[in-house]
């Protein structure tokens, strides 16, 4: 796992493209162009960071906060970038965040078939709390719905 040479930092409107291009290879349900567009923007509860590498994007990972408490929305990183940590590098900044602004808790939902992403949310301390049935509307795929409540 080689994670050297990869730089968390906020994203902002410029990242609005390598975002939407890496949640379409992640996710079989991408939010638009027009949705991100409005977390980076306009979305007072949103806070998104991304990993870049050489310049270029490779992963993001975003939380909204909800009074004293934070929904992860998403994380994700480039297929040809997985394996070297990313994803814990975005987690822990988040994680980080969440700590500065005084959250009590960080809940999120991940598919039921997502072990990977499961295990890694894991080893940040979540813990699965319930389950949402039939939530994803590509497959109808059951949440796991996870929550650190060790802020």
């Amino acid at each position: 796992m080689n994670n050297e040479g990869i730089e968390i930092r906020v994203a902002d409107p410029e990242d609005i493209f390598s975002i939407y291009e890496i949640s379409t290879l992640c996710f079989p349900i991408s939010w638009s162009i027009t949705s991100i567009k409005g977390e980076l923007t306009s979305n007072t509860h949103a806070r998104y960071v991304a990993a870049v590498e050489n310049g270029a994007v490779v992963g993001f990972a975003g939380l909204w906060i909800i009074v004293d408490e934070g929904h992860i929305t998403n994380v994700a990183v480039h297929p040809d970038f997985r394996r070297k940590g990313i994803g814990a590098l975005l987690m822990d900044k988040l994680m980080s965040m969440s700590k500065n602004e005084n959250l009590i808790g960080l809940t999120l939902e991940v598919r039921k078939s997502n072990l990977s992403a499961q295990n890694l949310y894991k080893q940040f301390g979540f813990i699965e709390e319930g389950v949402r049935r039939n939530y994803y509307s590509d497959n109808g795929e059951d949440a796991i719905i996870m929550w650190n409540h060790y802020l």
